[in-house]
């Protein structure tokens, strides 16, 4: 060990040594356990350098999480902790990737080390970060940790990608999809499963509108079937109540078109490191589409043709040509009148006379701006005669 008797004093000796250790998955755990021992085996370093067995401490509650971020390390946050209060005189982890594969993380800890005298230690060698080269020299291994995991994400996605090119990739299927027994898609054995899922398809046709798919089945009190994603019954098929949401995703869905899709959204992390806000992709910046590669429940005509419906369903105000969705009430122009001074889409109201119902046409632009008084509303019968 360079330097080790020079770099360790008395005063490091009086404080605790602490070892860290990690494995990035629970499966690494399991199956690469030589990996787990060398990082135990360190603390014969530590007695080597005089610090005894109970002043060593060992830090091994992040087993199965990933370096790439301090937000879910429980004894990440613990071990820097330990140091900020200055009671570790030694720090020790097999590597750098060990204790951090992220630079702010990494030289997080390099500063708080300095300034509390703290010294580390890997399988290469002991450092004092309150040293100039070993400072550099600890930073340098942060940088190429932290770029090694961009590389090994870099060939995960690329052999992905190169794989979902070919339409070779198996992903996770939407319900009313299988793989058979060689791995080609199909359409799901079950009848009562594919039934459901053309149910769907055939009252969106006929209605036109996601919402009114969704009061069909619960008027007719028709069941949706799911898979069950959790539990000792992971993958069993159970049926529920069919949802608007879930009505909208099997409709925007392209592989019940029989296309294989690959990269349809793109999310960006938060702050705390976890995934954030996903973003759907339009269908000319999807990487990846193959149509007709599995058999599926409707043609891509009819899919995108489907799509074009729910965009017109759009109840939010446009200044667009699309349509809105048609809603109750006998106003004839209800979702394609538009306001000829603020170029908002009017929308239908009704007042009680004589028992029957009496429709104007209002301009939304004091529910966009935050006015008081609407811009204009006009009288619905005298229109919808006149058009009529």
């Amino acid at each position: 060990m360079i330097d080790a008797q020079t770099k360790v004093q008395a005063a490091h000796r009086k404080r605790n040594a602490y070892l860290y250790i990690r494995q990035s998955t629970p499966r690494q755990v399991l199956e690469h356990q030589e990996s787990t021992q060398r990082q135990y085996g360190l603390r014969q370093q530590a007695l080597r350098l005089g610090w005894s067995e109970e002043q060593i401490v060992v830090i091994d509650t992040d087993l199965g999480q990933s370096g790439a971020s301090a937000a879910d390390r429980a004894g990440f946050q613990q071990l820097v902790t330990e140091v900020s209060l200055g009671r570790a005189g030694l720090v020790l982890g097999l590597e750098v990737s060990r204790l951090a594969r992220n630079c702010s993380d990494w030289h997080r800890l390099l500063e708080i080390c300095a300034f509390t005298g703290t010294l580390i230690l890997d399988e290469d060698g002991l450092y004092d970060p309150a040293h100039f080269n070993d400072r550099l020299l600890l930073g340098l291994k942060g940088t190429m940790s932290e770029a090694e995991l961009h590389l090994l994400r870099a060939r995960l996605a690329g052999g992905a990608l190169n794989k979902a090119k070919r339409g070779e990739l198996q992903v996770y299927l939407p319900i009313g999809l299988a793989y058979d027994a060689v791995g080609r898609v199909v359409l799901d054995p079950d009848e009562q499963v594919r039934q459901s899922v053309q149910l769907v398809f055939a009252t969106f046709q006929r209605t036109g509108s996601a919402f009114a798919v969704v009061r069909e089945f619960r008027r007719q009190s028709w069941l949706f079937p799911r898979h069950q994603r959790s539990g000792p019954d992971h993958e069993q098929v159970v049926w529920k109540q069919l949802s608007y949401p879930l009505v909208t995703k099997i409709l925007h869905n392209p592989r019940y078109a029989g296309a294989f899709v690959y990269g349809r959204t793109t999310g960006r992390k938060s702050a705390d490191g976890k995934r954030g806000a996903v973003r759907r992709l339009p269908v000319e910046q999807w990487p990846v589409l193959i149509k007709d590669a599995h058999p599926g429940y409707l043609s891509w005509e009819q899919y995108e043709a489907n799509l074009a419906r729910l965009r017109e369903n759009t109840a939010r105000p446009s200044t667009t040509d699309r349509r809105s969705a048609p809603r109750e009430g006998p106003a004839l122009l209800q979702g394609l009148i538009m306001c000829g001074i603020s170029g908002q889409r009017m929308h239908p109201r009704y007042t009680a006379r004589s028992q029957h119902l009496w429709p104007y046409y209002l301009c939304p632009r004091q529910d966009l701006d935050g006015g008081r008084l609407s811009c204009q509303h006009i009288s619905g019968k005298a229109i919808d005669d006149a058009v009529g």
